[in-house]
């Protein structure tokens, strides 16, 4: 829907005017221009603008000239004419040809080394196998941007295959047009420009073969082994989050204000902190069409990801933000693309003025999919604009949770520096984002497991498969569900706590090597035991507290003091018996109602088919909790 022309508090009426704004400006050096300039009879000079990653320089043949001849290339250099689409040119790379490499050693990479990662004109490297294909980041075809994976590039191209091997890599400079292309299995993705290049051919293998890691075999000149360099860990590991930053590319905002919006998020996307362990970010643009600019995998640095906003288009169009959101909702959050588990999905919507479509639709979608809705608003309609709007409450519809806090508002784009840190605050608060909360990465799940001698050895082990299969269900993490185990007889031992394992791999490892203490059966001090040493700790966390018996007796003392204690703490007991013990047991232990708390076998393998029952039932428990 067209907007009224009217200017933006603060500013003159020529910043309604589409004009070509800042960018980015201080963060990154601008990208070199198509054309390169060279240096001496060979054209050996840098790329302009190329930064310090190398590259090298090239010639523009004659205009007549075909792109299947030119210039004969030094005897030292190997020539390439490329066509550059759209522009009626070709580009001559010139290729050095290696000097001296027969016998040299390969530099072992890793699986997400990126050609701006190689500091040369030329190098051989030495790509591991076993690479994930859908981890590979891959822009172009043939010529890739420098943000590239090495190895990916390569298995693209056909050079090597994905049980890795030798590769040769040349700098080239920047250039625009990066194409989209499927090869070998790996998808490509499409880039407007970029500040350099690089291009793969078959290396030489020298005294290395490649394996599933990325080490050396053989000492190179220095007299040093090569070794896998771990991947640094980057980024603010206290601020767990996958964003994608929603802007508004429509002519309701203009180009000039299209810029400003682009820097706005730019300052907040760096001081997130993103790295690998720290959030991640993508970009979608809203218009006539939504379009997603980069996904959350393609970018862990702030350079690249500042570099990549800054390089985002103008689209114009209406503002169908309702569809963008639903679009982004639905495409962006996925596996392939880089969502993490158990880190909350955030969408950041920033609307100039009012929607042209319907976002309380979308909203309503966003949060089917777990995805937490801000919006930031800027430049409220006025008072001519009102009769335009769909729903002058559009926002408290489409937000998360209509607290408040999932709301943003700024007068204008000019002095916005002052409302990055309040908006990261939000962002980061990971507590806070309730339409992420799911019964599977929101609780925290303690079991409490009878070691008495009247389960047996082998019974202990049906036992521990029985906890093993209700855990690996859910999404353990740091800031997802937590799980805790406790072995009783007449003692109890905390086998691990809440905080002692993070991931699912380790959890499940340490709940297969509990080993069996045997004894008597003192089922209420276990309860009291559980909820004062393993509870305690937690009593702050924001996940809901489950507890998990499973008895195969009477219990020598009483039962329902400590579970009618346990219950009063806000923890919910499933209780679960074998053999012989007493259904009155499992009801007094049992939270209400009590037929969907207790559960009885008289078998240990009847344990299995229980395992549903209880995760159905954390999960109905949660989603009460939450109404």
């Amino acid at each position: 829907m067209p907007r009224l022309a009217r200017p933006a508090a603060g500013a003159s009426p020529s910043d309604r005017r589409p004009l070509r704004g800042s960018g980015l400006r201080g963060h990154l050096s601008p990208p070199p221009p198509l054309g390169f300039r060279g240096s001496g009879p060979r054209g050996g000079g840098r790329a302009q603008g190329g930064g310090d990653e190398g590259a090298l320089g090239s010639r523009e043949p004659p205009s007549h000239a075909p792109c299947l001849a030119g210039p004969r290339s030094p005897s030292t250099m190997s020539a390439a004419w490329i066509p550059v689409l759209g522009l009626g040119v070709c580009l001559l790379l010139l290729l050095p040809e290696p000097a001296g490499s027969d016998g040299a050693v390969p530099i072992a990479i890793t699986c997400f080394t990126r050609g701006l990662d190689i500091r040369k004109e030329k190098a051989d490297v030495l790509c591991p196998g076993g690479c994930s294909l859908e981890e590979f980041s891959v822009f172009g075809n043939i010529v890739y941007a420098s943000v590239s994976s090495i190895c990916g590039a390569a298995v693209h191209r056909g050079v090597i295959s994905n049980s890795g091997g030798p590769v040769r890599i040349y700098s080239l400079p920047g250039r625009e047009n990066y194409s989209s292309v499927v090869a070998n299995g790996i998808q490509s993705q499409t880039l407007s420009r970029w500040s350099a290049s690089f291009t793969v051919t078959k290396g030489k293998s020298g005294t290395q073969e490649a394996t599933g890691q990325a080490v050396s075999t053989a000492r190179p000149p220095t007299g040093k082994r090569l070794k896998k360099t771990p991947e640094k860990k980057t980024g603010n590991k206290d601020c767990k989050a996958d964003i994608a930053f929603l802007i508004d590319g429509s002519f309701n905002i203009g180009q000039r204000r299209f810029n400003l919006q682009k820097n706005f998020v730019g300052k907040v996307a760096l001081m997130l902190g993103i790295g690998t362990e720290g959030p991640h970010v993508g970009l979608v643009q809203a218009s006539e069409h939504p379009k997603i600019e980069f996904y959350l995998k393609n970018f862990t640095s702030p350079k690249d990801v500042l570099f990549a906003i800054k390089e985002v288009g103008f689209r114009g169009g209406n503002s169908n933000t309702g569809k963008a959101l639903k679009h982004t909702a639905q495409k962006f959050f996925t596996a392939d693309t880089g969502v993490r588990r158990g880190i909350p999905k955030v969408v950041v919507v920033f609307i100039d003025g009012w929607p042209s479509d319907d976002i309380e639709e979308a909203g309503i979608v966003a949060r089917e999919f777990g995805v937490n809705v801000f919006i930031v608003s800027v430049a409220k309609p006025i008072p001519e604009e009102l009769g335009m709007v769909q729903d002058v409450a559009f926002i408290d519809k489409a937000v998360c949770r209509n607290n408040g806090f999932f709301s943003y508002h700024m007068p204008n784009w000019f002095g916005t520096t002052k409302y990055v840190k309040p908006l990261v605050q939000k962002l980061c608060s990971h507590e806070q984002m309730m339409c992420s909360k799911t019964c599977y990465n929101s609780v925290n799940i303690a079991f409490l497991i009878d070691g008495s001698s009247s389960v047996g050895d082998s019974n202990f082990h049906l036992m521990l498969e029985f906890v093993s299969n209700i855990a690996k269900t859910f999404e353990i993490s740091d800031i997802g569900a937590k799980i805790a185990a406790v072995q009783f007889t007449y003692d109890q031992r905390t086998e691990f706590s809440f905080t002692d394992y993070s991931t699912k791999e380790n959890v499940l490892a340490v709940i297969r090597n509990i080993r069996y203490m045997s004894g008597g059966t003192a089922t209420g001090d276990a309860i009291s035991f559980t909820v004062r040493n393993v509870f305690g700790p937690v009593r702050d966390s924001p996940n809901k507290n489950f507890l998990v018996i499973v008895t195969d007796g009477q219990s020598y003392d009483d039962v329902r003091g400590p579970a009618a204690a346990a219950h009063d703490a806000g923890i919910t007991i499933f209780s679960v018996g074998v053999a012989w013990a007493p259904l009155d047991d499992l009801k007094d232990m049992a939270s209400k109602p009590k037929e969907s708390h207790a559960f009885f076998t008289r078998e240990f393998t009847g344990l299995e088919p229980i395992v549903s029952d209880v995760i159905r039932g954390i999960c109905r428990d949660f989603l009460e909790s939450q109404q």
